[in-house]
């Protein structure tokens, strides 16, 4: 628990102190948002705010991490490197697509399928590493099992369980990406889910195989330093939203959203609780659906719009909602979804 306080505090203080040196630093390169003129009206004041935040948040999680590692004196997990590599990757992709667009000076950066080619890329080299690593009771960083709230009987062979990895990664990442509209919304969200990850490595620790004596036990590898690094990443959300929050004064961009998509899904992975991403995820689940709802609404009628604009957020803009209250009404979404990720978790473990 010690570690867990020191790698969340740590993050807590970096990102919070750290996020005004860099919005200083890319405001004098120019490094500003670059809005899209088919957005909502009002979004054409943010034009210009400091982009590409997502980089205090990466190394701002990497950086405690490992120093709180070293404060206690403990080593670092091969699941937690995984999982940082992951966001490494998934940031650089993101922030070669922010830097374009700032650099041209317009809303396009990198090409969707090169985006999306990034992703899997690096997604199915996570899935592919993560079978690999055996500790000495033979548990991988990733399982081989299909995952709900824990390992199922459904084994995937070796190509399965990259490809499965590749989609939930790409999934998540985009979905937190398209969720990243306005001032907050996304990070705030992501601090809830974070901390439920929290509390399920600690869970899963306290009940594992290598413990517990029941036969409802956790054959997971290194819950606990999951549990670590799901609180540094929630920390420095929390510090970042301390800047994000609206109005806000920098913005994530793809270099964050990306990255934090990558965290979570590969978090999901490692502790065998894939599909109880998507309740837990349930506001990036719910926004993205409205865009695949949109399109397909689109294509089905020959050019009409199931939603005023997608993503959902707004939808609800162009109703005339303001933005603070779209904001806080999606975080009630979204804590109501941890809520209920969460009590599936448990419930499961009652009742086996």
């Amino acid at each position: 628990m010690r570690l867990i306080l020191v790698a969340g505090a740590l993050a807590l203080f970096f990102s919070l102190f750290g996020t005004p040196a860099l919005i200083r630093t890319l405001a004098r390169r120019g490094y500003g948002q670059i809005i899209r003129d088919d957005g909502p009206s009002t979004h054409q004041t943010k034009r210009g705010t400091p982009t590409m935040g997502g980089i205090i948040i990466i190394f701002g999680s990497l950086f405690s991490y490992l120093i709180a590692h070293l404060i206690t004196r403990s080593s670092v997990t091969v699941s937690a490197v995984l999982i940082l590599g992951l966001v490494v990757a998934l940031g650089l992709v993101g922030f070669i697509d922010d830097y374009m667009k700032v650099s041209r000076q317009n809303s396009r950066g990198i090409s969707g399928k090169q985006k999306i080619a990034g992703q899997v890329i690096f997604a199915a080299l996570f899935g592919y590493l993560g079978i690999h690593f055996p500790d000495p009771d033979g548990l991988t960083p990733i399982s081989h099992h299909l995952s709900t709230v824990r390992d199922t009987s459904i084994s995937l062979a070796v190509v399965l369980v990259i490809i499965w990895v590749a989609f939930m990664v790409t999934a998540t990442s985009n979905g937190v990406n398209l969720t990243d509209g306005l001032d907050g919304l996304a990070t705030g969200a992501s601090v809830m889910t974070f901390l439920a990850f929290v509390l399920i490595g600690v869970w899963e620790f306290g009940q594992s195989c290598a413990i517990a004596t029941s036969g409802n036990c956790y054959n997971v590898r290194d819950p606990l330093d999951l549990a670590v690094l799901a609180a540094a990443f929630a920390g420095s959300c929390t510090g970042f939203l301390w800047w994000n929050a609206s109005p806000a004064k920098i913005f994530m961009g793809d270099t964050g959203s990306l990255a934090l998509g990558g965290a979570l899904a590969g978090m999901a992975t490692s502790l065998r609780v894939e599909l109880l991403l998507i309740p837990l995820g349930g506001l990036f689940v719910i926004i993205t659906l409205s865009v695949a709802l949109q399109v397909l609404y689109f294509k089905l009628t020959g050019g009409k719009r199931l939603f005023k604009m997608a993503p959902l957020q707004h939808h609800f803009e162009l109703l005339g909602w303001g933005e603070v209250t779209i904001v806080l009404r999606f975080w009630i979404i979204a804590g109501l979804s941890v809520a209920l990720g969460l009590g599936l978790f448990y419930t499961q473990w009652v009742a086996g």
